[in-house]
């Protein structure tokens, strides 16, 4: 059997993320007869049918199902080992992630004037992907916004945000003072793939012990403001996110009542004690904690 071609395995995970060779050819930036002829020269050199195009678009078969999980490692671990050879041979560089929001840039000039010698760089990360990114050696630390998974990492909570309602400005409860969860009790929530972080984010369940209202599945931070200004939803956000509002009209914040804040926290791989994320941990402490 030929070596797997990493760029073919690629091309069949965001396939099989979409569902859809269209969506996928435009993430990948090739034509669709292109992606074809990829997943093609892959299934060849697996020596399996991984795909099979229907009238709703495209599933994996079984042998599909069962390459997946293994395909999306091979890709992880190729990353991580590119990324740790790299921060090797530049022991005096840096990349710090950051996730929706956050604003990193005190902390990370800080830095720079304390290490002028240093390359520090800034890396944008989704509200779900800071904990891989540090394992596969993407980002060396990342402010982020908790819960977050803290296997193998070292997690230093920040400072605390309060957590308001986000509305539609016509909503029946926008200008209100605040609000309480009673008030959005059979308000739907949009839902987030996350355990942990949809539990947090929704208050659910609720104190009294009943489940909060289910909305639609969300993958984006920008799918949830949308389905809040259409009106098919109500948001539970920390203060400090409330940024898109700014720049909707159609959409305001209220105060929520009773419910623990948010965290802002800093995250780094355990045991790292490298020069430069050590620095960076007192520059956070000092410049992102207020």
């Amino acid at each position: 059997m030929d070596d797997l071609d990493l760029r073919l395995v690629r091309s069949f995970t965001v396939v099989a993320e979409h569902r859809h060779f269209g969506r996928a050819a435009a993430e990948l930036h090739l034509t669709q007869s292109s992606l074809s002829r990829q997943i093609i020269r892959l299934e060849r050199q697996v020596g399996a049918r991984l795909l099979d195009r229907t009238p709703q678009g495209t599933r994996l078969t079984e042998a599909g199902e069962a390459f997946l999980p293994l395909a999306a490692g091979v890709l992880r671990s190729a990353v991580s080992a590119t990324a740790h050879a790299r921060a090797v041979a530049r022991p005096s560089r840096i990349t710090v992630g950051y996730t929706g929001n956050l604003i990193i840039t005190p902390a990370v000039r800080e830095l720079r004037h304390r290490h002028p010698d240093a390359e520090v760089l800034a890396l944008y990360l989704k509200w779900d992907d800071a904990r891989a990114a540090l394992l596969d050696h993407r980002v060396d630390a990342a402010i982020v916004r908790l819960p977050l998974p803290s296997g193998g990492l070292h997690v230093t909570v920040l400072r605390d945000e309060p957590r308001v309602l986000l509305v539609p400005s016509d909503h029946r409860l926008a200008g209100k003072e605040s609000v309480t969860l009673d008030d959005i009790a059979d308000e739907p929530l949009p839902r987030a793939s996350d355990p942990e972080w949809d539990a947090f984010w929704r208050v659910d369940p609720r104190p009294d012990g009943r489940p909060a209202p289910d909305g639609p599945f969300i993958n984006a931070i920008e799918d949830k403001i949308e389905l809040v200004a259409s009106g098919q939803a109500v948001a539970i956000v920390p203060a400090g996110s409330a940024t898109p509002t700014g720049l909707r009209p159609d959409l305001t914040t209220v105060p929520l009542e009773d419910v623990e804040p948010s965290h802002v926290a800093l995250a780094t791989r355990e045991g790292d004690r490298g020069r430069l994320v050590t620095a960076f941990r007192k520059c956070a402490e000092a410049c992102l904690s207020g």
